[in-house]
């Protein structure tokens, strides 16, 4: 199953509406195919796997991150029809679809067969694979996560707005991973009169870039505009929204609560007197901003320290 989750996050940020499931089939002690879903969401990550097993899926074990789905569609047949077809023995599932469509059908389908079927293999690790289309279902929005870049002060920018650049190559080049990570990405006004940023995508390898996003009262040539937070449930295609700045921006969304991860880059530096990260977030008391977040990652780039907190 760690092979399917890890070949899962292959499509992250590529097939909304769809999921971004991984699949691994296993015979005889020996992995025979592999898929994940691709760009659009077809084809779906067990036609892949099936496709590259072939007739060794016959007897096989299939490993997935999300229960195949147990619908139609004009893009493809079901994949628990496709399982049965090629006779796979056994299907190991990560976690349940949510979608009415599959929920319990698929795996029912797969049982009625006469397929064994291991149902909540790997909720927790599964969740986090797919979290975009997890929360786009059970909260009709996007995965949000915010991205800061700051000094050992908060700061984000010397007073001046100077701001390039608080973090070294390996922080950016990780950032940079992050947003072909995401469908959306988004800034502020400020940052866009101030920074006129690309918010592409520069890596070696990676050539498609997120759409633009502006959080602003007023529209922008060339990109998508929001007029407050809560819009971003109308973005049609974007289940993992990166959102960058600025301080006011960041803290507008987590005012809102709708911020589900937060991307801390800390460089070794200290500013004073600077710009500071955020702006109001609401807070009554320091009470409340306690058990708001748990670190799920930490690790050095370089230099800096990135940290990965969830939400609670």
């Amino acid at each position: 199953m760690a092979a399917a989750l890890a070949l899962s996050e292959r499509g992250r940020g590529l097939t909304a509406p769809n999921p971004n499931v991984g699949c691994v089939i296993v015979a005889e002690g020996r992995v025979v195919g592999r898929g994940w879903t691709q760009p659009g969401g077809r084809p779906h990550a067990e036609a892949m796997a099936l496709e590259e097993a072939g007739a060794k899926s016959r007897g096989a074990t299939c490993y997935v991150t999300l229960e195949p789905c147990a619908h139609a569609s004009p893009r493809g047949p079901a994949c628990a029809d496709l399982l049965v077809a090629a006779g796979v023995a056994r299907v190991v599932i990560a976690l349940g679809d949510p979608d009415p469509r599959t929920n319990g059908k698929g795996a029912q389908r797969l049982g009625d067969a006469g397929v064994e079927v291991v149902e909540g293999a790997a909720e927790a690790p599964g969740r986090t694979a797919m979290a975009g289309f997890l929360t786009r279902r059970a909260k009709g929005r996007p995965f949000v996560t915010l991205k800061l870049a700051t000094s050992l002060d908060g700061c984000i920018a010397l007073a001046s707005g100077a701001s390039r650049w608080i973090t070294g190559p390996e922080a950016r080049a990780h950032a940079h991973l992050e947003r072909a990570r995401h469908e959306g990405i988004l800034v502020g006004r400020g940052t866009y009169e101030t920074d006129a940023p690309k918010l592409d995508v520069r890596l070696p390898g990676l050539t498609r870039s997120p759409r633009r996003f502006l959080l602003s009262s007023a529209d922008a040539e060339g990109w998508e505009t929001i007029r407050t937070p809560a819009d971003i449930a109308r973005l049609e295609g974007v289940d993992h929204l990166l959102v960058e700045g600025g301080a006011q921006t960041a803290a507008a969304f987590l005012r809102e609560g709708l911020v589900d991860r937060l991307l801390l880059y800390r460089a070794p530096i200290l500013i004073g007197g600077g710009k500071p990260a955020l702006g109001d977030i609401g807070l009554a008391d320091l009470a409340g901003a306690h058990g708001r977040w748990r670190l799920a990652d930490t690790r050095m780039l370089g230099s800096d320290r990135l940290e990965v907190y969830a939400s609670h």
